[in-house]
């Protein structure tokens, strides 16, 4: 029997050939985990690796089995990497700033959100003084910041803040930050100032109407109201004076504006911005620097820092900012989003409105296109913060450095015309 054959081919060759098919295959191609496998994994991963960790920090078993009651693996958040799964697929690497950043500033949202603002500055009145009296943040700017994150509190955050953290921080591509966040979210519990219930954030775990991660809430969350908990969910006060606390322990210089829209004349080189290259006000109004609206410069800032900003290089509005801006840009990296709280503030505060500089169609280059460039420039001597396509102002100065040594005239902004001159 052990010699018959099978459509011509001996049983035993056969059964040789089909196992040895077999031993060559990934083991992906015949175990591949299910989603119950990894929440198996993850329940696990909680009480044996997890569990230690927060025991030894002081964490409370009450408060751990507390936090982790019910909570499952949240299998609709992005950035997923299961273990088992295949890795997720490298997306193309665009950035909305490489397009017009004219979306950006939406009118009718920033009217909206400047009317609204106008009423909860008058609701919160004294509020809002007590806030500028002991941290000396203008109420207009964390009125702005709390609009812009949550729409002053309006914004549905119905994520448990513990699933996702702990989702993040079991099978994310950024398992180390999100496991830190998810420590600092169990001594945020273990302190009493919410309950699990109450315990809610976003899609990345950042918490409350301030939307502060959980080690920016053990650092800047205060308690302003008075009750004796530190409540950015449902309590104002404490959400406002906690925003106006985390602009302080970041810098924030009392008396200043955040900065100026400006009218750099063609004569004065875009390639000069930066907080590092800060200069007094008075020395930018002798070079011909005007706000745009035609005010002068304030008196008292006149001896003060500020820096050049122009970050849409030439095809944009251009500014004159303070040391303030770039608190402001503490809270969400972003020139765009600075610029957004101090226009926001502005009508907040004085009936302001758009900027007047228009933004121009500046591109829609790929973050890989703009990392060749940085690091063709690198290679010629510039310093252009590092090739990591994101073009930030020593990437912007370069740039017109660049343009003007080789006769064009600066735009100080990456340009797929520049793609097949700069390698």
């Amino acid at each position: 029997m052990s010699d018959r054959t099978e459509g011509g081919v001996p049983r035993r060759l056969r059964l040789f050939t089909l196992a040895l098919m077999a031993s060559l295959l990934p083991l992906s191609a015949y175990a591949a985990p299910s989603k119950a496998d990894v929440e198996a994994q993850f329940e696990s991963w909680v009480q044996k690796d997890l569990w230690p960790e927060a025991k030894a920090g002081g964490i409370s078993e009450k408060t751990f089995q507390a936090a982790f009651s019910g909570v499952t693996l949240n299998w609709n958040l992005p950035d997923l990497a299961p273990p088992g799964f295949p890795p997720p697929k490298e997306q193309r690497q665009t950035q909305a700033e490489f397009s017009s950043p004219g979306p950006y500033f939406n009118e009718d949202q920033l009217k909206r959100l400047a009317a609204t603002g106008r009423g909860f500055a008058a609701q919160y009145g004294s509020t809002l003084k007590r806030i500028e009296k002991t941290y000396g943040v203008p109420g207009s700017i964390v009125l702005a910041i709390w609009g812009r994150e949550t729409g002053f509190g309006a914004a549905k955050i119905p994520n448990s803040a513990v699933e996702v953290l702990a989702t993040k921080a079991f099978m994310s591509t950024r398992k180390e930050m999100f496991r830190t966040e998810l420590v600092a979210a169990l001594h945020i519990l273990d302190g009493g100032d919410v309950t699990p219930a109450e315990f809610k954030g976003s899609w990345a775990g950042a918490l409350g109407q301030p939307q502060f991660m959980p080690t920016s809430y053990l650092k800047y969350a205060v308690d302003f109201d008075g009750d004796g908990h530190r409540n950015i969910w449902t309590s104002v006060p404490d959400t406002l004076a906690s925003i106006a606390n985390y602009l302080v322990k970041k810098g924030w210089q009392r008396d200043r504006d955040w900065g100026f829209e400006v009218s750099i004349p063609q004569a004065v080189s875009c390639a000069q911005e930066g907080p590092d290259l800060a200069k007094p006000l008075s020395h930018w109004a002798s070079l011909g620097i005007e706000r745009i609206s035609g005010k002068d410069f304030p008196s008292a800032e006149m001896k003060a820092q500020g820096m050049m900003l122009v970050p849409a290089g030439r095809d944009g509005p251009e500014f004159i900012v303070t040391p303030n801006f770039y608190v402001i840009k503490e809270y969400n990296n972003s020139d765009l989003y600075a610029l957004y709280i101090g226009n926001l503030a502005d009508r907040i505060a004085a009936n302001g409105g758009a900027f007047e500089g228009r933004w121009g169609d500046v591109g829609k280059m790929l973050r890989s296109d703009v990392a060749a460039m940085q690091k063709a420039l690198e290679r010629q001597g510039y310093d252009v913060g590092g090739s990591d396509g994101l073009p930030g102002y020593k990437t912007r100065r370069s740039i017109g450095q660049w343009q003007a040594k080789n006769g064009m005239k600066p735009t100080c902004f990456p340009e797929a015309t520049m793609k097949g001159k700069l390698k």
